[in-house]
């Protein structure tokens, strides 16, 4: 039993670690859920023009962690052997690259935002209107992208504070920044304080406010804490990183952006297959992943603890005390997760009727989330494995574990039962999470084989 479970100290490292995470992720995905109401509670159309930019917006949230992951895997090696000049340079990669990511993204979303809208309104509008669902999501895209710069820089300085071992001031930024969200969405989205009714632009407003606040909080503090964060001490005075680390980062990083891009891009065309199905299929999955998002925050918030803990161990060195944690780390991950499945399906009738939408959405919905809690511990133990190989620098192999399975596999049964198939969404839905069991299957014989293992920091200054 030893082999699977650890001690209280192991798990009360690991939490210290996970817990802070699990709470900034879970308020962050809790003031979604407020928020999703709020827009509910406008009409349907809102909340399906929203939600679908916030899955495009998805592509580049990802996108942005894929570019920080590549270089974070350095930033936690160097962090195990005590290298604080080369922490300094992996942040410096992530300032450089987070830029770029958000300029380009920015233009994109621009000049193709509206046409982007349009894929995901094919389906049935059965008495809603496809025209007015893509009035508010353009209207939404529009200032949702003032916030893009502020949210992509402040991972870079999250990311390498928690990479240091330092995971709770993220979540106190994150906590101030969600109540600050949360009262401005009450006010601007129904007009209180003799403001104005806004709907949904004052739910993208609220949000873009709060993203400012969060970045001013997590930047302020770093910098006013030099002695415990060492790598910030003239981190601006010089932008110049060695060419042959850079080319190490980028080697290694290429693979986790290029992933993270094409899963999360992936999600949003399965997402689209489910709404060939009609408005009614997008709302209803909205709901869902809202809901299930405020679950999911538990086996999320593990994998950064595997990708910490695991990481730090293999920079210094000690490979069989990594292996070791990692196990441990899998099957509580796995464990957490059948819990997490019980409550889901459990509460599965009861979020929906928050909604004021029809009774035909808030059914599929409580249908995709007891699908979901099935389901919740394949996800766990996909994302636990992800996150090992990701640790020990096997960011191609991830890349192929994660996105390339998605393409090649999950979404050509999405597509083929979308569009050849009159089978009923909830059942293609099923059918297309049964996919990843496959997968669980592959990376746990991956993991086995210890191919992850692997010290990339060894001989870096």
């Amino acid at each position: 039993m030893n082999k699977y479970f650890g001690n209280i100290n192991f798990y009360k490292k690991t939490l210290t670690i996970a817990v802070p995470i699990m709470i900034q992720n879970g308020l962050t995905n809790f003031v979604g859920l407020l928020d999703n109401i709020m827009v509910g509670q406008v009409g349907t159309e809102e909340m399906s023009g929203i939600a679908i930019v916030n899955q495009l917006l998805f592509i580049f949230n990802l996108a942005i962690f894929g570019a920080v992951a590549g270089a974070g895997i350095y930033t936690a090696q160097f962090y195990g052997k005590s290298d604080h000049k080369g922490i300094q340079h992996s942040f410096r990669f992530k300032l450089y690259i987070c830029i770029i990511i958000s300029v380009i993204g920015i233009l994109l979303f621009l000049n193709m935002g509206g046409d982007m809208i349009m894929q995901f309104l094919r389906g049935e509008e059965n008495g809603l209107s496809l025209d007015a669902a893509l009035y508010y999501g353009k209207d939404y895209m529009r200032i949702m992208l003032i916030g893009l710069i502020p949210f992509a820089l402040e991972q870079a300085y999250s990311g390498t504070l928690r990479e240091c071992g330092e995971t709770v001031v993220s979540m106190k930024a994150g906590m101030v920044a969600i109540g600050v969200n949360l009262i401005l969405n009450y006010v601007l989205i129904f007009g209180k304080l003799g403001m104005p009714v806004m709907g949904v632009e004052g739910a993208a407003i609220a949000t873009v406010v709060s993203r400012y606040i969060q970045f001013i909080i997590v930047v302020a503090w770093t910098h006013t804490h030099k002695e415990r964060m060492p790598f910030i001490k003239g981190v601006y005075r010089s932008w110049s990183i060695p060419l042959g680390l850079t080319a190490k980062i980028a080697l290694k990083g290429a693979p986790l952006l290029v992933n993270e891009t094409l899963w999360s891009g992936g999600m949003a065309m399965i997402n689209q297959c489910y709404s060939l199905r009609g408005l009614d299929a997008i709302a209803a999955m909205n709901i869902s992943t809202t809901i299930t998002n405020l679950f999911n925050v538990a086996f999320i918030a593990l994998g950064d603890a595997i990708a910490i803990v695991v990481g730090q161990q293999l920079g210094a060195g000690e490979f069989e005390e990594a292996k070791d944690t990692d196990r441990k780390l899998i099957v509580f991950s796995g464990l957490v997760c059948v819990g997490l499945g019980i409550m889901i399906y459990l509460v599965s009738p009861m979020f929906p009727e928050f909604y004021n939408t029809t009774e035909g959405v808030k059914e599929l919905a409580t249908s995709f989330m007891r699908v979901s809690a099935l389901f919740i511990p394949v996800w766990g133990l996909t994302h636990a494995i992800y996150f090992t190989l990701r640790s020990g620098g096997k960011t191609f192999i991830t890349f192929l574990f994660d996105s390339v399975y998605m393409w090649t596999l999950v979404y050509t049964v999405a597509y083929l039962l979308s569009r050849k198939t009159s089978m009923n969404v909830v059942y293609m839905y099923f059918c297309v999470q049964c996919v990843d069991i496959v997968k669980v299957i592959i990376g746990a014989l991956l993991v086995r084989k210890g191919i992850w293992v692997n010290n990339i920091v060894a001989d870096d200054n």
